[in-house]
């Protein structure tokens, strides 16, 4: 085998050692889901934004809450996270001014309490899978130095009875390695970069909903007070 052949990276691959191998096999795995969480995580924002967008135009388009209520309840499997809000809040200050046992301020802070519970459940569903993300980002390129550094230790390793040295001796061995650290590469970079990313819109959906339950409070003890 040649030179060229032997920098060939099917080549490298196929002859590198077992544990750079393993190493090279659970880095493309983690890749592998690091892309499909990324789809799903962009498929799911766009989804929640186009949500929060649609429900924001009917709250504020001078709908009744009741019908509001009811086309939440009636949709509840569909409806986005904001919606969901809506229908835990309401929902608890219809109760707790049915039942007539409280002042404006206690069912006011009951509705609060229901909608924060809610808002922090489906901020639990929008960050999902982020820390599979900042994991990969962080530890992947570690994991791919940890396999070339074993490589180039193997290489150096076969080199130990030679007398004499060459490049072409040392180099399939070296370019083997540093295929890890390649990979390792790969699969870090769009992680963090899809991290960054999904973390600031889930922020900014954060602070929406943040400013939609203290809007939607203030509204409630108006009514409350009627």
């Amino acid at each position: 085998m040649n030179v060229s052949q032997d920098l060939d990276i099917w080549t490298l691959v196929v002859h590198a050692s077992i544990v750079v191998k393993v190493v090279m096999a659970i880095l493309l795995a983690v890749s592998f889901m690091s892309w499909m969480f990324i789809f799903q995580k962009w498929f799911s924002i766009r989804r929640a934004n186009a949500q929060t967008d649609k429900f924001e135009r009917e709250f504020w388009g001078g709908n009744d809450l009741t019908a509001l209520y009811q086309g939440a309840v009636n949709n509840r499997h569909t409806i986005g996270s904001l919606e969901r809000i809506f229908e835990a809040g309401f929902r608890e200050f219809a109760r707790q001014r049915g039942q007539k046992t409280g002042e404006t301020s206690s069912m006011v802070e009951s509705a609060r309490r229901a909608m924060r519970a809610t808002f922090q459940r489906e901020m639990d569903y929008l960050e999902r899978h982020l820390g599979f993300l900042a994991s990969t980002g962080s530890v992947s390129p570690y994991v791919g130095l940890f396999g070339t550094v074993w490589g180039i230790m193997h290489s150096f390793r076969g080199l130990a009875n030679v007398q004499a040295a060459t490049l072409a001796q040392v180099a399939p061995g070296i370019a083997e390695a540093l295929i890890a650290t390649a990979i390792g590469l790969f699969a870090a970079i769009p992680a963090v970069v899809a991290y960054n990313r999904y973390s600031h819109d889930i922020e900014r959906l954060a602070i929406r909903f943040e400013s939609f339950m203290e809007e939607f409070s203030n509204i409630l003890h108006r009514q409350s007070n009627r």
